[in-house]
């Protein structure tokens, strides 16, 4: 896929050129016009002038006399001589001495060389340049001027070496939107001859990194038509108008290349919902408004397909939405475990990569990952290798840049002291020793207390067996009763408590919040949403919806249900405190332990892993 560029100069360029012009023309031209206006005589003639009493002013400088006749018409000018009674000889002449430097030029001349001749020059430069830039932009339209008005689109061809849809893994059914736009587009014939008609425009949405701008590079790779790229935020101007003519021409351009495709990026920078309050921004609503007439106003856009991403859906105005200009959304959301074992297997070819890699179990410990991140972790996996002076990337490689990109880089200048050391691997195995004592938990992946640049002293890693859609009420307790078990066996253990819980704590306290607020699971207030989620694809903020007493009677089952399983969490560590003791005295000792060694001690009472 490549780019048609065409060549254009900045506006910065033709203001310099003026500027260039204006500033050798002060300094060479005018200077000489001067010169020629000044009249040089030799010394005999200033001396017969003199004693002929035809001098009218005179200035005597350092290298040269300045002198006028008596109507001050004519400037003359002479070289200077040895004369000691030159001053007397002009004064009994008549002669008017002056201090000032006599005016080299009529005063109307000075006008027209220092002010007119200047703005005539920046007028005509400036009527070819507008016209130079008009013809470029069609011409015709005082809103091209300086092509202001004129859509940046970047129109791309077909091209080999493009983004297919082979390259796009993990994202099927948005594969299949798309690929019936293709085959529209190549054969309408079978379409038409049903009487279908293909949408006018589809709407991406999904999370950031997903893949939603990869899916239309994947378009203009397949399509055998024009393709026209432009970020929303291009449309956006200074100047009132300017946005909606860079609509304008965009659609224009289009229609003349129809049948074509036309992608918007991050649409929502133009599609924001309009409020009808007074005193916004004029400019953007003129800028939806023009989009939404070329989409599907009186003229229609036939011919054009419109593409357009964004991962804020729910800011976009419902009139651009509507079927007619947006027909079909088409969610790019985060892939399941086989989407993410494809995307791996597409990004691991771009490197070379030992044959036994499990992906599977790549993709498993790479929960809740996006597309972007997955091709994070295989780059990290390589650069791993190399470092390691290795020719290629190997399992450890893969699963060490997953922590990598989940929790950071090893910090490999942070020595904990040895009452540090021991309380971390006595709050990790908390943890996982309470998810292994529950039997909806995810299994233990790995347990380490090596401290890592995102701040953490340690993690727990649990691995999910598969796809998991839906959560009930007793697995998301025992996940809370999992967060709480690093500060309970710190209880247990040491009778205080650490800093190192932070994390636990917000995560814990979400689940049990959403429980309530969200998800209908107290008896309290039973099936009634309490909370609002917004921006669901931006981090999913969230805002109450209910009244002040209602929000403190929240809160205060937040605490019971935190609480609760707090106190489950410290009842099963204080049943296995001789295995508690056991594992993390074998990770104080080896830092970093795997879940099949932590099952093995778990499991066999004898028996310690070596």
């Amino acid at each position: 896929m490549h780019e048609v560029k065409n060549p254009k100069k900045p506006l910065l360029f033709y203001y310099g050129l003026v500027l260039l012009i204006l500033f050798l023309f002060n300094a060479l031209a005018i200077p000489y016009i001067e010169e020629k206006s000044i009249k040089e005589v030799d010394y005999g003639t200033f001396m017969t002038m003199t004693e002929n009493k035809e001098i009218g002013q005179v200035q005597v400088q350092d290298n040269q006399i300045v002198f006028t006749d008596k109507e001050n018409e004519t400037i003359y000018k002479t070289g200077v001589m040895n004369d000691p009674d030159l001053v007397n000889r002009l004064h009994k002449s008549g002669a008017e001495f002056t201090s000032e430097i006599i005016e080299e030029m009529s005063p109307f001349m000075a006008i027209f060389l220092n002010w007119i001749l200047p703005l005539l020059i920046f007028t005509v430069i400036g009527q070819i340049m507008m016209k130079r830039v008009m013809d470029k932009a069609g011409g015709g339209k005082s809103s091209m001027m300086f092509g202001m008005g004129k859509s940046n689109a970047k129109v791309y061809v077909k091209s080999s070496e493009g983004i297919r849809f082979a390259d796009v893994a993990g994202e099927d059914e948005a594969k299949e939107n798309l690929t019936e736009i293709v085959d529209y587009l190549h054969n309408p014939g079978k379409y038409k001859e049903i009487g279908a008609s293909m949408p006018k425009g589809i709407l991406l949405v999904g999370p950031p990194g997903t893949g939603k701008t990869m899916l239309a590079k994947a378009v203009a790779g397949e399509a055998n038509v024009p393709f026209f790229s432009m970020s929303g935020s291009e449309f956006v101007e200074m100047f009132v108008g300017m946005g909606a003519s860079k609509v304008r021409d965009l659609f224009k351009q289009a229609k003349e290349k129809a049948p074509c495709i036309v992608f918007i990026d991050e649409i929502d920078a133009i599609g924001k919902k309009r409020d009808g309050q007074m005193g916004g921004n004029d400019e953007r609503e003129q800028t939806l408004n023009q989009l939404l007439t070329e989409m599907d106003g009186f003229e229609g856009n036939t011919g054009v397909i419109i593409l357009a991403a964004t991962n804020r859906p729910e800011s976009l105005d419902p009139a651009l939405t509507r079927p007619g200009r947006f027909d079909r959304r088409v969610p790019v959301e985060l892939p399941d475990l086989k989407g993410r074992e494809e995307i791996l297997k597409v990004h691991a070819k771009k490197i070379r990569i030992a044959d036994d890699v499990d992906y599977n179990k790549i993709a498993r410990m790479a929960s809740g990952a996006s597309g972007a991140e997955l091709a994070n972790i295989v780059n990290e996996a390589a650069l791993r290798a190399v470092r390691d002076k290795r020719t290629y990337a190997t399992q450890a490689d893969m699963e060490e840049s997953i922590e990598t990109v989940i929790a950071g880089y090893q910090k490999k200048n942070a020595i904990l002291t040895n009452k540090e050391k021991l309380v971390v691997s006595y709050h990790e195995i908390g943890h996982a020793l309470v998810a292994a004592k529950q039997t909806n938990s995810a299994p233990v992946q790995k347990i380490t207390i090596i401290p890592r640049t995102s701040g953490a002293l340690g993690y727990t890693m649990q691995v999910e067996d598969g796809n998991h859609y839906l959560m009930t009420k007793e697995e998301i307790e025992n996940k809370i009763a999992t967060f709480t078990g690093g500060r309970a066996a710190e209880e247990v253990i040491f009778g205080s408590v650490t800093t190192g819980a932070s994390n636990d704590i917000e995560q814990a306290t979400r689940l049990a919040r959403a429980m309530i607020t969200r998800y209908g699971m107290s008896e309290d207030f039973d099936m009634v949403a309490l909370e609002t989620v917004n921006n669901q694809y931006l981090g999913g903020d969230t805002s109450l919806a209910c009244s002040a007493e209602t929000q403190a009677e929240i809160d205060r089952k937040v605490v019971e249900l935190v609480r609760s399983q707090h106190e489950k969490a410290k009842t099963i560590l204080r049943e296995n405190r001789a295995k508690l003791d056991e594992l993390a005295k074998f990770l104080y000792e080896r830092e970093t332990i795997t879940g099949d060694e932590f099952m093995s001690i778990l499991n066999h009472q004898d028996e310690i892993g070596s």
